[in-house]
């Protein structure tokens, strides 16, 4: 009777570790959020919210849905899937990606995972519960302007992801909700983590995140946001740095679930050398697929070289724009790079390498191939291009 009693304890406390080890679960908190500021599915919105500031919010969003498939989305996907070998990996990463599910998902509609990473911080979803009616209105105003502005122009600034980061609603977050309103996914869970020494992952309990709220108020002294004299911005430091969000079709209880994490990183060498933890959590994961857009054309610089080693040792195939990996890196890392609609050169970049001159060589070099759809940044003479980057083994996506 003893021994049986020991056992049923002990396999109470495992099970009780083991939830433990998984953190604090907020689907209910996305789903809210998910409802009320990415407008997906049909739900009640909960009484203590105002009805008619969502309503309206939600009208403007879901024409704007309907327009950004119409105008780029249906486009742009179709176009890639084109190019897209059956055989890349469906493990996708996206430096300097923001909380831009969206577009991955065009890129890569059929990704098992996708990773995010940039300067900003997804934010608290906990906030849905707490949030006053008048601080929601005013806050859905701005983050629904802002998806407006990526939606309609195919990238977004530096300026308006931390803007939105800002706000009380968290604005990575509903980008990334956004996403999966677009093309009719659910969230099924929300968890924060850490990411340990050797690359693993660390979920986070409510009181964990309650216990550093409480620090971080204790002290009042916040890095800033923007240094105007070298002019970079920089990564924002939040509790809620890292999200893991599990989705699945909505409502389809018996479809795959799929996994989609942003993470809060500075990406240049200096960080990366201080602590590369970011990188082990990224080599573990094998073979990839990569995109990147309006990257500030940060993988063109010397002081982003580690970030541009682990793509080019564990990518298998990549979409950019002309801020991707530059030709003489791909090239003798044994990748070719095709290229699409026309580069005459960049609209804003110190270029003391002459990059600049790599990527106009390379597309003379190259028949015109038509793109009809912007990805990411134009060229300086407001013209579309899109570059392919390929282990040169590559066969066709299509015979």
């Amino acid at each position: 009777m003893i021994r049986t009693l020991a056992v049923s304890l002990l396999l109470v406390l495992t099970s009780q570790a083991a939830a433990d080890d998984q953190g604090t679960d907020f689907g209910p908190q996305a789903r809210a959020l998910f409802r009320v500021g990415a407008c997906g599915g049909d739900e009640s919105v909960p009484e203590r919210l105002p009805a008619k500031a969502v309503a309206s919010h939600c009208k403007t969003m879901t024409a704007l849905y309907a327009s950004y498939r119409r105008a780029w989305a249906d486009k742009a996907g179709a176009y890639i899937a084109d190019l897209r070998p059956a055989a890349a990996p469906k493990t996708v990463v996206y430096p300097f990606g923001g909380g831009d599910l969206t577009s991955a998902l065009v890129v890569f509609p059929d990704a098992t995972e996708i990773t995010t990473l940039s300067l900003e911080a997804p934010g608290d979803v906990r906030a849905i519960d707490t949030i006053k009616s008048g601080q929601l209105t005013t806050d859905l105003g701005t983050i629904g302007r802002d998806i407006r502005r990526l939606y309609r122009s195919a990238h977004s600034t530096t300026k308006s992801l931390q803007a939105a980061a800002y706000s009380e609603l968290p604005g990575s977050l509903l980008f990334a909700l956004a996403g999966l309103a677009v093309f009719d996914f659910e969230p099924v869970s929300l968890r924060y983590f850490d990411i340990n020494t050797d690359g693993t992952l660390a979920y986070l309990s409510n009181d964990e995140l309650d216990r550093r709220v409480a620090a971080v108020k204790s002290n009042q002294k916040a890095k800033k946001r923007f240094d105007a004299s070298k002019h970079l911005w920089l990564e924002m430091e939040s509790v809620f740095s890292n999200v893991e969000i599990q989705y699945r079709k909505r409502g389809d209880a018996k479809a795959p679930l799929r996994t989609y994490r942003h993470i809060l990183a500075n990406l240049d060498d200096a960080h990366m050398t201080t602590d590369d933890r970011v990188l082990d959590h990224l080599r573990a994961k094998g073979q990839v697929s990569v995109m990147t857009k309006a990257a500030s054309f940060l993988l063109w610089f010397d002081d982003f070289s580690q970030v541009r080693t682990y793509l080019l040792q564990h990518m298998g195939w990549m979409v950019s724009d002309a801020s991707g990996i530059p030709p003489s890196y791909a090239r003798s890392a044994g990748f070719e790079q095709l290229t699409y609609g026309v580069f005459t050169g960049p609209y804003f970049i110190q270029d003391k390498n002459n990059t600049r001159g790599q990527f106009v060589k390379l597309w003379k070099s190259q028949p015109l191939r038509d793109l009809p759809f912007r990805f990411g940044y134009p060229d300086e003479n407001d013209q579309n291009h899109l570059l392919v980057t390929r282990p040169r083994s590559t066969p066709p996506a299509k015979p």
